[in-house]
């Protein structure tokens, strides 16, 4: 019987991950409430459980004395002898109580004190599992939708994909793998309750510190990211290494590595810039792939004033304001952008005595030919298609960076 206890134990451990040691002791807490129902107290029952053969004493402490007035707690001389002769008056006495004689209530409560513990910590167990993962990117199947929810099966636990944290257009369908960023786990007596998300800003960085080995590394720094689910996310990195190209090594070769985490975003559109201390050169960067004639940035009041060349008014303030609303984020300023046109005309070149510093800047009244792809954006007034990291010229522009 120990020997199968022993075996059951071990598989339990093994399965759901619980100390054999805890369900060691919660076999002697069931032993001694069983005794309690049986007898009415424990106070000199004592239980103890051999941790490697699962053999079990289950004795109670009786003082030997002549006459017996309480059979509970005292024990007559010559039963006293019986179970050992050393035995003489007043000594204390370890009588054995066998289990079998237990009656059917006091063996059905013990059993469930076992249930109870084992589900207790198999509870605490994914409680603490899942736990850790909490701000980590974890990969989960879909299960299905209650309401607008959307239940997601994360391998041993299900966790709610609350609507405010579906992206708009995304539908998944049953089966289907996708990974979600860990919100929250709360424990709770029916286990433990993760709420994902697949909207927030750092599934993006976790996405591409998987992907990235020199972000894993910590050769790059993912600096600042802002971002608006399902249509664009811009990322700021820095290398802490000169040798080491920060965009370059977010996007791969032949851009495998930000693919990949398009792929899993459901091609959501991602810029990824270079950090800069100085935030005006950083809001430059932010605004990329728009060309910037000049930034003047007050970091007291957290504001800039941003010129740029009349045919890039609306790549730089981009569809329904996107690119310039973003880069305020990522950078944490206000941005005021303005063409060249209304700059002059506002006379804020000789307020902010830009002018001697960029008077040779008449190359940009005419549009360079590297830049043509971008008499579309204007036109049409969107630059949703032309911003993509994935055009060749807003490439040729990060080296330039």
């Amino acid at each position: 019987m120990n020997k199968e206890l022993l075996e059951a134990l071990r598989l339990l451990e093994k399965e759901k991950d619980i100390n054999k040691d805890t369900l060691l002791e919660a076999i002697e807490n069931s032993l001694l409430q069983a005794c309690k129902n049986h007898f009415g107290r424990t106070d000199n029952i004592h239980v103890h459980m051999d941790r490697e053969t699962c053999d079990y004493e289950l004795y109670a402490e009786k003082e030997v004395v002549e006459q017996v007035e309480d059979p509970l707690t005292q024990i007559s001389l010559p039963n006293a002898r019986q179970i050992n002769a050393r035995y003489n008056l007043g000594d204390i006495a370890r009588v054995e109580i066998k289990s079998k004689e237990f009656g059917r209530i006091a063996t059905s409560n013990a059993k469930n004190v076992i249930l109870q513990k084992i589900r207790e910590e198999e509870r605490k167990v994914l409680f603490e599992q899942y736990y850790a993962k909490e701000k980590d990117v974890v990969t989960g199947v879909v299960q299905r939708y209650f309401g607008r929810n959307l239940s997601i099966n994360l391998g041993k636990v299900d966790a709610t994909l609350p609507e405010s944290e579906q992206v708009k257009g995304e539908h998944f369908e049953p089966t289907e793998r996708i990974k979600v960023y860990v919100l929250e786990v709360k424990d709770t007596t029916k286990g433990p309750r993760i709420q994902v998300s697949r909207t927030h800003p750092e599934l993006v960085k976790r996405l591409f510190e998987a992907e990235v080995t020199e972000i894993k590394d910590g050769i790059v720094e993912i600096k600042a990211i802002s971002r608006e689910a399902g249509s664009r996310t811009k990322m700021a990195v820095w290398s802490n290494d000169e040798n080491v190209d920060a965009v370059g090594a977010c996007v791969g070769i032949n851009g495998a590595r930000v693919n990949a985490v398009v792929e899993e975003l459901r091609g959501e559109k991602i810029d990824i810039i270079s950090w800069n201390e100085n935030p005006a050169l950083l809001i430059e960067n932010a605004l990329s792939p728009a060309k910037v004639i000049c930034v003047a940035a007050d970091e007291e009041e957290r504001t800039a004033q941003v010129i740029v060349p009349d045919y890039q008014l609306s790549l730089a303030i981009g569809k329904e304001g996107q690119n310039a609303r973003l880069a305020a984020r990522l950078t944490g300023y206000k941005i005021d952008i303005k063409s060249e046109s209304q700059a002059r005309e506002l006379g804020l070149f000789e307020d902010l005595q830009f002018e001697e510093e960029y008077e040779g800047y008449e190359e940009y009244e005419e549009e360079p030919e590297e830049y043509n792809f971008q008499e579309d954006a204007v036109e049409d007034n969107s630059s949703e298609d032309e911003t993509s990291w994935e055009d060749e010229n807003f490439q040729g522009q990060q080296e330039e960076n």
